[in-house]
């Protein structure tokens, strides 16, 4: 028989089964800033586009479900912040907003947001609920990343889309796969699922 404190009530993100501190919560958002630079560094380019295929959206992704809403959003402004700043971290050593890329970045800060506020609702605890959690944030990084590539590189939208959206679909399948079996097996790991 499960007891109240043996379960995870559908309030909680893996994040909240730490112990609660505001050293944990300043921990948690700084790694997970430094967890997506370090991701973005593994970058692979497309040939014809200015944007490269990276680890660093399914860090972010992966922060945001883990984290929750709120440390998550702090987690990806923190990273946005210090790589506008000029640390050297946004993809293959990028920094600043003049990037063709940075509109993945914003996106990404509103995609770790949306994930971890679906986190917060169960969204972790079973393959396809994570597997749909994944695909709007992803869509949500496009949906801001597309159009900003196509503003800031002079391009179409047709030509955006082209460039910064249909290259990536393949590994966005697979980045997806990897959290629909990670999240879900994580909270199995803790018995509290």
């Amino acid at each position: 028989m499960a007891t109240a404190a043996t379960t995870a009530r559908p309030g909680l993100v893996l994040a909240d089964l730490l112990p609660a501190s505001r050293v944990r919560d300043i921990a948690l958002v700084a790694g997970g800033a430094a967890l997506t630079g370090i991701a973005a560094q593994i970058a692979v380019p497309v040939p014809g586009s200015p944007v490269p295929v990276t680890g660093q959206t399914f860090a972010a992704l992966l922060v945001g479900t883990a984290l929750g809403a709120g440390r998550g959003f702090l987690s990806l402004a923190l990273y946005a912040l210090v790589g506008m700043a000029g640390v050297p971290w946004f993809a293959e050593g990028g920094s600043g907003v003049s990037a063709p890329s940075f509109g993945y970045v914003i996106g990404m800060l509103l995609a770790a947001t949306a994930v971890g506020a679906l986190a917060r609702r169960g969204a972790d605890r079973s393959p396809l609920r994570m597997a749909g959690a994944m695909v709007l944030g992803e869509a949500v990084i496009y949906a801001v990343g597309v159009p900003y590539l196509a503003l800031a590189a002079d391009m179409s939208l047709t030509a955006a889309i082209a460039a910064g959206l249909t290259p990536f679909l393949l590994g966005d399948a697979l980045k997806a796969a990897l959290a629909m079996g990670a999240l879900p097996l994580a909270w199995k790991l803790t018995k509290r699922d």
